[in-house]
Parts: structure tokens; C-alpha cells; sequence
């Protein structure tokens, strides 16, 4: 797997660098290659800072379509609509980059449960993807011709998280995460959270589905998918990984057939 970052901080230049590792990993990351070359075995991670100079945001926001630039005005706050038209437009420029062609130029569409994909794609293997965001900072993966997903979440300290474990999750993980410090309850609880999330987003279910209904593992390090409800094939048909994007932060990575 390979992992890039896209640092634009508060500069109009856009830095790339990238590192291939065996996760988890931290930083320092390395330079990409001039040309990247995306093979069905091969998951990119990119991650993006969303804090950066306003001729980024005016750059970005000319490539994204209309519907788009619609969602971005319904943001009541500055800082959200700029966030927004960030992320979009980082998504376009590294789509382009993978299918030589200009951001402007790609088209969208969603399954039912609104995973967002490729339009018009006539290869064998399409590009995949998959974006999450919190707070200033955004992932995306991207693959050929597999499923994926992905989350990241900033560490909230005062956030309840046994209350939402013994609501939402399934006996066994609450209980898990009972048994932490509080500190370490925190952290163990974000990164079940994002291997949740990522799985759900690789199968393209959204939140339309109980997050009781399958089990993955709670502790840091340890990423998992233990048991599906009724369906026991899946745990073969994924792997999931932790994502390290920068302190603070937890992320993690669910993508289709072993890595």
C-alpha cells in the first residue's frame, strides 16, 4: 500500500509527498514517484490539509461542477464552505491524475445509499474510490477494480463514547471498551468507530445499516473484522487496516481481497 499527503498549508503550491508502508505507520513520508501507477494490487491513500490560501480555494472551486458548487453555498459558515470546496476539488485533481484528465471534465455518481463513484468508466478494473473528512484534515483511497473505504475522525477527549458504545455497538465491543481507562477508552473507541465506518463504506451501505450487526476489533494497532451477522463469508472478503494520519487523529482503511 501506498500512502501520499497533500500539505497544501497556506501556499498556492502544491507539495505531494507519499511513503510505502506496512501499517500502521507514522510519519516522515517520502517524495512520489513523477508518474503514479495505480495496479489492481496496489491501495493510495492520499491525505489532505484542508486549511489553505484562498487561491487554492478559488482554484478548486472552478473545477468542481454545479451541483457541487450549489452543496458548497448551503454551508452556513466560511470555514465549512472552504473546507468543502477543498476536499472536492483535491478529489477531482487526484482522479485526474490517475485517468489523465482534468478535473472538470469527471462525472459522478451514486448507488442507492449514496456512495459516490465514477461515471462513464469503460475499463475492466474502474477506479475506485473513497473519502472522509474531519475537523482541517481529509483522506481519500483509492484502488482499481476493489471496493474500499475509509474514515478518519479527530480525538475527542470530552466526547461520550461508552454512552454511544452501549447504544450503537454490539455487546461484546462495548464491553471491551468498558474495561479501558478512560483515556484509553477514548482512543479504542475512535478507532472502532473508523474501521466500522470504512466497512460500511466499502460495501456501500452508508449508515443504513446496524453498526450491532457486525463486530470489529477496539484496540490500537489491532485493526479487524471479526464477525458479520449472517454472513460469515465476508470476513475473508476484507481487509482492514489503521491509518495514522497525524497526531490527534485516527483513521482506518477497509478494502476489498487481501493487501
Amino acid at each position: 500500500m501506498n500512502q501520499f499527503m497533500l500539505p497544501m498549508h497556506t501556499s498556492p503550491n502544491i507539495v505531494i509527498a507519499s511513503r510505502r508502508f506496512d501499517a500502521p505507520c507514522r510519519f516522515p513520508w517520502c517524495d512520489p514517484p513523477d508518474v503514479l501507477t495505480l495496479t489492481h494490487d496496489d491501495v493510495h491513500v492520499w491525505r489532505v490539509a484542508l486549511e489553505v490560501h484562498e487561491d487554492v480555494v478559488r482554484q478548486f472551486e472552478h473545477s468542481l461542477a454545479a451541483d457541487e458548487q450549489l452543496r458548497a453555498d448551503r454551508f452556513e459558515f466560511a470555514r465549512d464552505r472552504r473546507r468543502f470546496l477543498v476536499r472536492r476539488g483535491v478529489l477531482r485533481a487526484v482522479l485526474g491524475w490517475y485517468l489523465t484528465t482534468r478535473p472538470e471534465r469527471l462525472r459522478f455518481e451514486c448507488n442507492r445509499y449514496g456512495k459516490p463513484s465514477l461515471a462513464g468508466q469503460t475499463s475492466v478494473r474502474p477506479i475506485q474510490f473513497n473519502l472522509a473528512h474531519s475537523a482541517d484534515l481529509a483522506v481519500i483511497a483509492v484502488t482499481r477494480g476493489r471496493e474500499v473505504g475509509v474514515d478518519v475522525e479527530r480525538l475527542d477527549t470530552q466526547f461520550d463514547s461508552l454512552e454511544i458504545a452501549e447504544r450503537f455497538f454490539s455487546p461484546r465491543e462495548a464491553a471491551a471498551l468498558r474495561g479501558r481507562s478512560p483515556s484509553a477508552q477514548t482512543r479504542a473507541f475512535f478507532h472502532c468507530w473508523t474501521r466500522k465506518e470504512a466497512y460500511l463504506k466499502a460495501r456501500g451501505l452508508g449508515v443504513t445499516w446496524p453498526l450491532d450487526r457486525f463486530e470489529v476489533s477496539v484496540s490500537p494497532g489491532h485493526a479487524a473484522l471479526l464477525s458479520v451477522c449472517d454472513d460469515p463469508a465476508e470476513l475473508s472478503r476484507w481487509s482492514v487496516l489503521d491509518l495514522n494520519p497525524e497526531p490527534g487523529y485516527v483513521g482506518a482503511l477497509v478494502v476489498e481481497s487481501h493487501i
